[in-house]
């Protein structure tokens, strides 16, 4: 493989990945929970508890509304940690 083929490999795989790391406005608990690195279920506790700042909004899918995080709220979290709780 020469230099320029394995650089445009590189490119391409960089491409690939601001893609994916791509700055939302809200996510939802399965998003959040990868960025953070820690199971679904855990993320979804921490926002029924209170230990980060989360809402409910409609997902369009059923009767019932689904966690999402801000932005704001993933620095927070990654910066300070969890909060208190209730």
């Amino acid at each position: 493989m020469t230099l320029e083929e394995r650089l445009e490999k590189i490119e391409s795989m960089l491409v690939v990945l601001v893609e994916r790391q791509q700055v939302r406005e809200w996510y939802s608990v399965d998003e959040f929970a990868r960025i953070v690195g820690r199971a679904e279920f855990t993320c979804r506790e921490w926002c029924r508890t209170g230990r980060i700042k989360a809402e409910k909004k409609q997902s369009g899918r059923g009767a019932h509304a689904s966690w999402v995080i801000s932005h704001e709220e993933l620095q927070r979290y990654q910066r300070d940690g969890l909060l208190h709780g209730r």
